[in-house]
């Protein structure tokens, strides 16, 4: 089955197409081109879908997401689908599982059932740990009595159990045995990120020289950027390949402090969600891995300490503050949601890109930057 979308405003690697389309075939795209050329690709079996000039980006990758739709990443195959089915409403095609901290046999089963739903679903890009292994002062919305130093035993049974799908580890890298884990992992193919860390920045920076590439939700869970002690943040920026993941909000970074992340780093911006289980679901009382959590004007805070705990926030949401709020350009702001994400979890070979050979993912926006429709591997599913 073949389908087309023409008469759109493509935006994809950072370049705005009027009046173009895109041929899918199966999960990828076999066709692009302008003007009514895509005609000629029509048959009696191909659907069609008239953009009529609203914009078409690629599919919205999350990096970072624990849930949605009242359920976490962490409850199992039944709440991931549950949470997977809200972000997938607002344009996240693909999407990386992250789980809390936990002990090490719930990490290990969490991480296997993961491994098992990325291997029937392609949508699921595996999974991504947000600790154990964070600093305690740093620690934001993780259980303190769980957190450790990392210890390559323990790594080695989560990778066993992960069946190569631990896609992202977040640790902190002044940690006794740290480095020797980067290494570690790095070697497993698992990408690993700088978080929850009380690093300065030469630590930070000697954690990217030894192969970390991300940093877990920039300036939140760190130290901030002062002048004589730039911090993780300015590490992050200074070396060459590393992203910054930014969890645009309104409430965990300033507007302004995100224009100047996408100045500081172009290129290198990944809007996450960091979405908790209250995403698209109503206020009140959550858990967050076991601790309770309350949520206030879709506002997640631990209700003991009142440290932020995730985000209610969809890439929709995300890149329509970039865009209005922090006035980045629409088609860096979208690429913050495609290309640069799915690079820095090495998947910019085949994902974030509206071009052919590439996943037939596609998000088609109204003039508002309001999700019309939503195509992920080929098939349409809003």
């Amino acid at each position: 089955m073949t389908h087309v979308i023409h008469s759109a405003r493509m935006i994809s690697g950072g370049a705005t197409t009027p009046d173009s389309w895109v041929a899918f075939s199966g999960d990828s795209i076999s066709a692009t081109g302008t003007g009514a050329t895509w005609r000629g690709l029509a048959t009696a079996t191909t659907s069609v879908t008239d953009a009529a000039g609203r914009i078409l980006s690629p599919g919205f990758v999350d990096i970072h997401c624990h849930g949605a739709g009242g359920a976490a990443f962490d409850d199992g195959a039944e709440g991931i689908a549950t949470a997977l089915q809200v972000h997938r409403r607002h344009g996240t095609t693909r999407s990386v599982l992250s789980l809390v901290t936990a002990s090490q046999a719930d990490l290990e089963r969490r991480v296997a059932i993961v491994a098992d739903l990325a291997q029937h679903d392609a949508l699921i890009l595996g999974a991504h740990l947000e600790g154990p292994f964070l600093d305690q002062t740093y620690r934001g919305a993780h259980d303190p009595t769980l957190l450790s130093a990392p210890d390559a035993k323990r790594i080695d049974r989560l990778l066993t159990k992960a069946q190569g799908q631990l896609r992202q580890i977040t640790l902190a890298p002044e940690l006794p045995g740290a480095v020797d884990a980067i290494a570690q992992l790095v070697d497993a193919g698992v990408v690993v990120a700088v978080g929850h860390s009380a690093a300065d920045y030469s630590t930070t920076l000697a954690a990217f020289e030894a192969g970390a590439t991300i940093l877990t939700h920039a300036f939140n869970g760190m130290k901030g950027i002062h002048h004589r002690a730039p911090g993780p943040v300015a590490a992050a920026t200074h070396a060459a390949g590393v992203t910054l993941e930014i969890i645009n909000d309104g409430v965990h970074v300033h507007p302004e402090v995100v224009r100047l992340a996408f100045a500081g780093a172009p290129g290198r911006i990944a809007l996450v969600t960091d979405a908790m289980a209250a995403t698209g679901a109503s206020d009140g009382a959550y858990l967050l891995g076991s601790l309770a959590v309350t949520v206030t004007d879709g506002v997640a805070r631990l209700t003991d300490g009142g440290s932020i705990a995730g985000s209610t926030l969809t890439l929709d949401f995300a890149l329509r503050r970039a865009v209005t709020e922090a006035g980045v350009p629409i088609a860096e702001a979208i690429s913050a949601l495609t290309e640069t994400p799915a690079r820095a979890i090495g998947r910019g070979h085949d994902l974030g890109l509206l071009t052919v050979g590439y996943a037939a993912d596609a998000v088609l926006l109204g003039a508002d930057l309001a999700v019309d429709a939503v195509f992920a591997a080929g098939r349409q599913l809003t």
